[in-house]
């Protein structure tokens, strides 16, 4: 079975008002295992982008210039995703700007608009994460911290990033094991794998306490904030003012 992890970055909240993608990052995996391809393109909006989104991102004006439109990259992204099940967190944010863009690109074209669930299925992690921890907090932020997944590295948003995370997460959200790649050989003996995870936590010894920078709590509130306007609901979490 192949699945395409997809996200995207905007220009806003809302394709009808005129936002647009300004970023597309996907990662493939089959039969659950990831497989090293990746689908990857900063592109040219062609309209402005507001200073309160790169904020989040960090991809302004100046660093579009030269991209490719959205345009020049939509036929190898539906040839990418055309047969694949997509997994996305927040499936209804992401679908809707990407069919709102081949729905330009088809009136541009002169062709008749076909929605992108024509040629794939379409998971939603946020859907999935909901309905096994009812009540908690179910953003991709939240899953990290439940699940024991580093996203420490991430200062910005970012398309490619932010599915390379959430492959590790839907994994862990559905009962699979994360960061294999395709090919590697797998232990045929479940006892030699428990004892060599026991040595290697033997190994390591304690674990060192990191506290996060004063940019790093910064960036982590930024993304808290778009994460709660995409998934419309507050993100109800400690304050990191102190």
């Amino acid at each position: 079975m192949r699945q395409v992890v997809l996200d995207t970055e905007t220009t806003g909240l809302n394709p009808r008002k005129g936002d647009r993608i300004l970023e597309v990052g996907c990662v493939e995996l089959i039969d659950r295992k990831l497989t090293g391809r990746t689908f990857h393109y900063i592109i040219d909006p062609e309209r402005d982008i507001p200073d309160e989104v790169v904020q989040i991102h960090n991809i302004d004006n100046e660093r579009v210039k030269g991209c490719p439109k959205f345009y020049d990259i939509a036929d190898e992204l539906w040839q990418w995703l055309e047969g694949a099940e997509l997994v996305i967190h927040n499936a209804a944010f992401d679908m809707g700007f990407l069919n709102a863009e081949y729905e330009i690109l088809a009136k541009s074209r002169k062709q008749s608009f076909k929605p992108l669930e024509s040629v794939c299925s379409v998971l939603d992690t946020l859907k999935i994460a909901r309905e096994k921890h009812p009540g908690s907090r179910a953003s991709l932020d939240a899953l990290c911290k439940r699940y024991g997944i580093d996203n420490s590295h991430r200062t910005f948003h970012g398309a490619l990033l932010d599915s390379e995370i959430l492959a590790d997460v839907y994994l862990m959200l559905t009962g699979g094991q994360t960061d294999l790649l395709l090919g590697d050989e797998e232990e045929e003996n479940n006892d030699e794998d428990e004892s060599a995870i026991l040595n290697l936590g033997e190994v390591q010894g304690s674990l060192r306490e990191v506290s996060a920078t004063a940019d790093e709590l910064k960036a982590h509130a930024e993304f808290l904030e778009m994460l709660a306007k995409k998934s419309g609901q507050d993100i109800n979490w400690p304050s990191t003012s102190h």
